[in-house]
């Protein structure tokens, strides 16, 4: 393998411009610098690249989810922060300030980390069946601005809390999670925290591990009356709201009762009736503070 290194860059996600990219590249000292043009090209790229030291991707969670299904898994990945959440950087360690970002990688360690995988799509930290797909799904039909970027975070939460309110906050079950029972919707998380709402990070799996297998939370039903429950959860991950909770699992199987959004690291992956959850460990060699 040749000392190489090389950034990738979406030069769509809402914090990559032109002064950012020069500064990351001259701190990471890379070789080369490839800018994506379309949705899937980073996954292009990066198979692309094996002969390499180093892939560095520059982009939000939906270009790192990309890089990720494009992987050999020997090749080093390096994520910098480039989107409005950045989840999967922020989670193994890193600032959100992108150039922080590179001048800690710079000096990073390399980490082997389990993937998640749903109905063959890799994941690096997330996917969920039902609510938080249908509200990336909301989302995403915002549009983007004339330079390609997504809703910010004030959008989101607008979008979510008309969700929620459309729905009268009443989530009946829905779906079933094979050897498990039924739930209103499932959240399968790689990693914790399962995302972050600004500063503040999500921690839906607090078990979940880079190094392990999969993490599932999926509410029995849930209500109105169940948000202060909710809250408690996320803040303390104590609740009395009736909760499936599995731990370190290698496959997850839930079938749907009629076609259900479902996302993996932020991208919507269309309707599905089932949705089969696979924990790839070992799966690829990230670089980490």
């Amino acid at each position: 393998m040749s000392g190489k290194s090389v950034l990738v860059v979406n030069p769509f996600a809402s914090r990559v411009d032109e002064r950012r990219i020069v500064a990351v590249a001259r701190e990471l000292a890379v070789d080369e610098v490839l800018r994506t043009q379309r949705p899937g090209h980073a996954t292009e790229l990066v198979q692309a690249l094996r002969d390499v030291a180093a892939i560095y991707v520059f982009s939000g969670d939906g270009g790192f989810n990309e890089a990720l299904n494009g992987s050999d898994g020997r090749v080093p990945l390096g994520f910098l922060p480039g989107g409005g959440t950045n989840v999967l950087p922020r989670a193994l360690g890193l600032p959100r300030d992108p150039v922080r970002a590179a001048q800690m990688l710079a000096a990073a360690r390399q980490r082997r980390i389990s993937l998640g995988r749903v109905n063959g799509r890799r994941f690096g930290f997330s996917a969920g069946l039902g609510l938080d797909a249908e509200l990336v799904r909301r989302v995403d039909s915002l549009g983007r601005t004339r330079s390609g970027r997504r809703a910010g975070d004030v959008r989101f939460v607008l979008t979510a809390l008309r969700l929620l309110a459309e729905r009268r906050v009443r989530f009946e079950p829905a779906l079933e999670i094979e050897g498990h029972g039924r739930a209103a919707f499932a959240l399968v998380a790689n990693a914790d925290p399962y995302s972050y709402a600004g500063p503040l990070p999500l921690r839906l799996a607090r078990g979940a591990r880079f190094e392990g297998g999969l993490d599932l939370v999926a509410p029995r039903s849930f209500h109105a009356r169940d948000l202060p429950g909710a809250a408690r959860y996320l803040l303390s991950g104590r609740t009395r709201i009736p909760l499936v909770l599995l731990h370190d699992q290698d496959r997850i199987v839930v079938r749907c009762d009629a076609p259900t959004p479902l996302q993996a690291d932020g991208e919507d992956l269309g309707d599905v009736t089932e949705a089969v959850f696979e924990a790839e460990r070992d799966a690829v060699t990230v670089l980490a503070p």
